[in-house]
């Protein structure tokens, strides 16, 4: 069947049947096997950003410091308001009938093992973020700007609101955040390995388009999960080289520069590259699992040394307060808090949505044989968990050792000036064994920063490959390289604010595209719940 309309059929159920070949649009030069035209148009659109950023760089910093906040306080109700829709969305496939539909049909085996599967999930999904925010954001909210920046405005010095920090960090890394990488993934891993379109974005919408979505209008939305994907992820890039080069000044004594970060991302993008070549179960797979465990004994470490039972006591209450102020965080009307709202939250959802075509593309790629349900719990609830129990960790023992009058390189760094990239070495410094945990922190941030570029050119050479899964490796390793390059220009610049504008400038366009991926996403799956 080749129908425009893939809701024609004799029973009046849904068919995604398509002629529509993998690949069949795709150029083979030198050996190359590309799409036609989404690969030409991003490369060529993206080097053209590269050059101009790097010969321009006063006008790039002038421009992306304008953009983010401009566009963060302008489409602020819209960004809130879609992240909140995607979330219900989420959460409620968990308890419909869809819930029990498996991912690659009833009969589907899961390719990888509870661990591993996990470990790569978090991994990609948690990257740099965790060891970059995870003592800057609550400390920030409670201490800086005069208690401008705290959430709702709710007073920090306040008993019962001494964690009102690590609250307002747990919002932009839980429930949310989640949802969209668990939606977009979910969508494409079902049109992928249930209905058998290419494990490409434009795949997602053949519900409304039909065969159209192998035209122009695929191409666009191909193309700009592609921007997306990137500026999303070299934000990440960016973050992690800055904070690699403030260890090795805490550590060997290497003052920060731009030279340095150059340098930084030029090395780091070279190790990803050998992981690319590795392939993904010996190079992602294998650093993936590598990095939780490092990640899990630093985080032992920190809660052992910084008190086990306050530890935990922080933990279930900042989760209970989590809970009980998520419905004012997630209301965009009449909210006094610009600092914190505009500021923070509003570039988290375009940040996160950015990155879900990366994210959740990945996560597609390891997940069939999960069910719907199995899969959004694993996705959305648990790493908010996780994710919390990090951040309390880390956040709220900073928070208490400034609130004893400690933690000076915290309070330099966030509070005094913000040097963001050296807040977790400055809380380190206060813990006991810091030349042996700091290194050891320092190479955690390489691998995550290596694990998230070889994802990431993974994924876009999916996209920029027709969904095909098997490419040639020369094109990842093309992708791998321009993530470096694109990092670079932004850091040259603007450094963050240019990162951050980046990132938010495709997020928000591409919110409308994740919105219609879950309409489509539903009537895909009530197509497959039928089957049963």
């Amino acid at each position: 069947m080749s129908s425009t309309d893939p809701a024609n059929s004799s029973d009046g159920e849904l068919d995604f049947s398509t002629d529509y070949e993998m690949g069949q649009d795709n150029i083979r030069p030198l050996g190359l096997d590309i799409h036609n035209p989404v690969f030409l148009i991003s490369s060529l659109l993206i080097i053209a950003f590269v050059l101009l950023a790097l010969a321009n760089q006063e006008a790039s910093a002038t421009f992306f410091g304008w953009l983010r906040p401009w566009l963060t306080s302008t489409f602020d109700w819209f960004l809130v308001l879609s992240v909140n829709a995607i979330t219900l969305f989420c959460l409620a496939l968990i308890i419909l009938p869809v819930g029990s539909v498996r991912i690659g049909g009833k009969d589907a085996k899961p390719d990888y093992t509870y661990p591993g599967w996990i470990a790569m999930l978090f991994a990609a999904g948690i990257g740099i973020g965790l060891l970059f925010f995870g003592v800057l954001e609550p400390v920030y909210y409670n201490f800086a700007e005069g208690g401008a920046a705290q959430p709702l405005g709710i007073d920090a010095s306040q008993p019962g609101n001494e964690y009102i920090g690590v609250v307002g960090t747990i919002h932009h890394w839980g429930l949310e955040a989640w949802a969209v990488y668990a939606a977009v993934g979910l969508s494409l891993a079902i049109f992928c390995y249930n209905l058998g379109l290419p494990l490409t974005l434009r795949s997602a919408f053949y519900p409304i388009l039909g065969e159209r979505v192998w035209g122009w209008w695929g191409h666009i939305i191909d193309t700009l999960a592609v921007f997306s994907t990137l500026f999303g992820l070299t934000t990440s890039l960016g973050l992690g080289a800055q904070q690699v080069a403030a260890g090795l000044n805490e550590i060997v004594g290497i003052e920060p520069s731009n030279t340095v970060t150059v340098m930084l991302i030029i090395g780091i993008t070279a190790i990803a590259l050998g992981s690319v070549l590795l392939g993904m179960d010996k190079g992602v797979k294998r650093l993936s699992e590598i990095n939780m465990i490092m990640a899990v004994v630093l985080f032992f470490f920190v809660l052992f040394v910084t008190g086990v039972v306050t530890g935990i006591t922080r933990y279930f209450g900042v989760m209970a307060d989590y809970i009980v102020t998520l419905p004012a965080l997630s209301n965009p009307f009449g909210r006094e808090d610009e600092s914190f709202f505009h500021g923070w939250t509003t570039f988290y959802w375009a940040w996160w949505i950015a990155w879900s075509p990366f994210v959740g593309m990945f996560i597609a790629r390891i997940s069939r044989g999960r069910t719907v349900r199995e899969f959004i719990l694993c996705v959305l609830i648990a790493p908010t968990a996780v994710c919390a129990l990090w951040m309390s960790t880390f956040g709220g023992a900073a928070i208490d050792m400034i609130n004893a009058g400690g933690a000076e390189g915290v309070t330099a760094t966030v509070v005094d000036s913000y040097a963001p990239e050296g807040a977790l070495f400055g809380f380190l410094r206060e813990l006991p064994l810091y030349g042996l945990v700091a290194p050891i922190s320092l190479v955690l941030i390489v691998i995550f920063f290596v694990t998230s570029s070889d994802s990431g050119s993974l994924v876009i050479d999916t996209i920029t490959a027709g969904g095909k899964m098997d490419a040639p490796v020369v094109q990842r390793v093309f992708w791998c390289t321009l993530e470096g390059l694109v990092a670079i220009a932004l850091l040259l610049g603007g450094g963050l604010s240019a990162l951050q504008g980046a990132a938010v400038s495709t997020g928000i366009p591409f919110t409308l595209v994740v919105l219609m991926m879950c309409y489509c996403l539903w009537l895909a799956l009530k197509s497959e719940r039928s089957k049963f």
